[in-house]
């Protein structure tokens, strides 16, 4: 008799019973009955207690251990290889995730096109015939005979493909199963198992794969967590059907950083990266409202300029609202209370908006001040001027901390033509050498700011 358990399709929790609601992430209607597989046999049967298996590999101490350098190869698209963390890794898996439409596809069949005129590349589509992905090279203007193509679905009857090529990519993780398990493709079990046996092959074979994978309506990749673990890359993909501009988020990185974003611009003729970001963060009519401030994001190894804009109006109810797209709404409610309590800024009557140019996310505490600038600007009604950057960390007492990277900061101030940049006292000794280049203004306290910008 086949066993079975049921599996949430969300979060991956079992139970040995069918369940509306999952007690673990709390949503209905999606465990799924699965069936589990027979555990395999002992090797030695009737081993007692004191029983100790060989071990197939030997410990060794960190000193014996060999370093390998890693090689890394471009992926024919530079913004690709930023987020990558300077290129492809041979032997490593990188997940690619996004919304449907978003350029998941696209992006990767250019890469394997590129890699296609050097190396054995591998197009296993799951979801789309040969024909069509040949339709898509077309259009895209790339004619790379050397690409090979698979229209299959079971990894079984793929698996010998795998053999003969360097590197390949997987569309869709979710639309391909293992006859090992008897569920259907794109359950929690498929998607780990598949997962599993592609990490098998790269690692013992040092063939790189690239998996894309379908995002759910919360904005996570389907069967979530069991995937993550397993990758060495996790990338999220960005951005509205209707827009042209994509954002690519590194989120895991075993060989680079984290915190990387690459910017690119979605044509007729493909997608490419964008080096100019002055037209995507950067208004143009910046300096002349009110309620806007630039400041300088640190996004793993560059540096970009980011425009942060407020609008307030009168609460027309008794609660007021508050808003935040690219900023954390925790930390703009405290910034609000600071605001309030040390400067006497009269917020709590005022729906406040917040929104963070071009939807980057800014996570990193240095955006504060420029964010508290906006609300004075907004709540004054008085523009900043589009000369004029700031950046730091504001405390709960009304300080402004020193941040990292303060003098790489400045630098990209100068670079993009701002003339005067406002920034945390404690920072200023790091940044003396642009001294006469620009005007530096460092404040200990967001009053000092406020008063700085609108005397």
């Amino acid at each position: 008799m086949t066993k079975t358990q049921f599996v949430c399709n969300e979060c991956g929790y079992t139970s040995p019973k069918w369940l509306g609601r999952c007690p673990d992430c709390g949503k209905f209607n999606t465990l799924i009955e699965e069936a589990v597989a027979p555990a395999p046999a002992a090797k030695r049967a009737g081993a007692g207690a004191g029983y100790r298996p060989a071990l197939s590999s030997k410990p060794l101490p960190l000193s014996q251990v060999k370093f390998e350098k890693y090689e890394r190869v471009s992926s024919g698209i530079s913004e690709l290889d930023v987020v990558l963390g300077g290129g492809i890794v041979r032997g490593s898996l990188v997940l690619v995730g996004g919304d449907p439409g978003v350029g998941k596809s696209t992006i990767l069949t250019q890469v394997a096109a590129h890699l296609a005129k050097e190396h054995k590349v591998l197009y296993l589509s799951a979801e789309e015939s040969c024909s069509q992905v040949k339709l898509r090279c077309e259009r895209l203007g790339l004619n790379s005979d050397s690409l090979l193509l698979l229209n299959e679905t079971c990894l079984e009857n793929a698996e010998e493909a795998f053999y003969d090529a360097e590197y390949v990519v997987v569309d869709s993780i979710q639309a391909v199963y293992t006859e090992a398990l008897s569920s259907s493709a794109g359950s929690v079990g498929q998607v780990r198992e598949c997962a599993s046996k592609l990490m098998r092959i790269a690692k013992s074979r040092g063939i790189t794969f690239f998996l894309i994978g379908h995002v759910t309506k919360e904005g996570t990749l389907a069967g979530p967590k069991v995937l993550e673990h397993i990758m060495d890359a996790v990338l999220y993909f960005e951005g509205e059907r209707t827009e042209n501009f994509k954002i690519l988020r590194s989120v895991k990185n075993r060989f680079g950083s984290v915190q990387e974003v690459g910017v690119f611009e979605m044509t007729g003729e493909g997608i490419f990266g964008v080096t100019d970001y002055s037209s995507l963060f950067l208004s143009d009519a910046r300096g002349t409202a009110a309620g806007a401030a630039v400041t300088p994001s640190e996004t793993g190894n560059r540096c970009m300029m980011v425009e942060i804009q407020t609008l307030m109006a009168k609460t027309a109810y008794g609660l007021p609202r508050r808003m935040s797209l690219g900023v954390d709404l925790n930390r703009l409610i405290v910034l609000i209370a600071v605001l309030e309590k040390r400067c006497g800024l009269p917020l709590g009557g005022q729906d406040i908006y917040l929104n963070a140019m071009g939807g980057i996310k800014l996570n990193e505490p240095s955006a504060d001040l420029a964010v508290c600038a906006a609300l004075a600007s907004a709540e004054r009604m008085i523009p900043i001027d589009k000369d004029t950057a700031v950046f730091g960390e504001v405390g709960l007492t009304g300080e402004v901390r020193g941040v990292n990277f303060a003098d790489k900061r400045v630098n990209e101030c100068l670079k993009m033509g701002f003339k005067r940049v406002i920034l945390p006292a404690k920072n200023m000794k790091a940044c003396e050498k642009f001294k006469g280049k620009l005007e530096l203004v460092p404040v200990s306290y967001v009053s000092q700011m406020i008063k700085t910008l609108f005397q």
